[in-house]
């Protein structure tokens, strides 16, 4: 039996995943977390065979979290489950540890299959993903200039091109403001841009934002 950990921070999200696993006969939800804490606690306190991770719950970047349970529980997959597409997250989701990338809107028997995969310590990437794994392995020096933010910083250039404000994105990741224009600068520097509306047709160009 494969035990799962389900973490969102949306309910609906948890009672429908538990819905389409409970369909499953050798599958068990045994437990779910709404925040980053409640990951880490019952990581630590219990074992399981799968976490189903959303990247993008409040506070600590899913990301962070992902090296931090890559680095204390080295044996746990965790199958990424997100909102966002795989041009923006999936390789940064794999190099950070993730045993998988799926976006919200994957097929439910493809969401099992997934499951079964890494569960037995094996990697699930779609056909796109592996294409775009292979070629960043090719050539380190022609690296798309988004691979030289980190990750905090790209998902917030990603929010900013999406058209949220400062104060939205500070709200959202439970940042002060102060810190979030911290972000927008240091990603403008790097990207070598002047403005919001160059991020946003950058990252439209580059399908990064939907």
């Amino acid at each position: 039996m494969i035990k799962i950990l389900i973490a969102d921070d949306h309910r609906i999200v948890r009672e429908g995943l538990k819905q389409i696993l409970a369909e499953t006969e050798d599958m068990v939800v045994a437990d779910e977390a709404s925040n980053v804490q409640e990951v880490l606690k019952k990581v630590a306190g219990n074992d399981y065979d799968v976490l189903l991770l959303d990247i993008s719950m409040p506070g600590r970047s899913g990301l962070d979290i992902l090296k931090q349970l890559k680095s204390e529980r080295p044996k746990l997959s965790v199958l990424v489950l997100s909102m966002y597409s795989e041009e923006q997250y999936a390789l940064r989701a794999l190099r950070a540890g993730a045993s998988g990338y799926m976006t919200k809107e994957s097929a439910p028997d493809e969401l099992i299959e997934a499951i079964r995969k890494v569960s037995t310590g094996r990697k699930y990437i779609s056909p796109a993903v592996a294409e775009k794994l292979a070629v960043s392995l090719e050539s380190n020096d022609e690296r798309p200039p988004q691979e030289t933010l980190s990750d905090r910083e790209f998902q917030v250039m990603c929010m900013i091109a999406s058209g949220k404000t400062v104060k939205a994105i500070a709200d959202e990741l439970a940042l002060s403001i102060k810190t979030v224009s911290t972000y927008r600068a240091r990603i403008l520097e790097k990207m070598r841009m002047k403005n919001n509306a160059e991020l946003t047709h950058y990252a439209i160009q580059n399908k990064l934002v939907e």
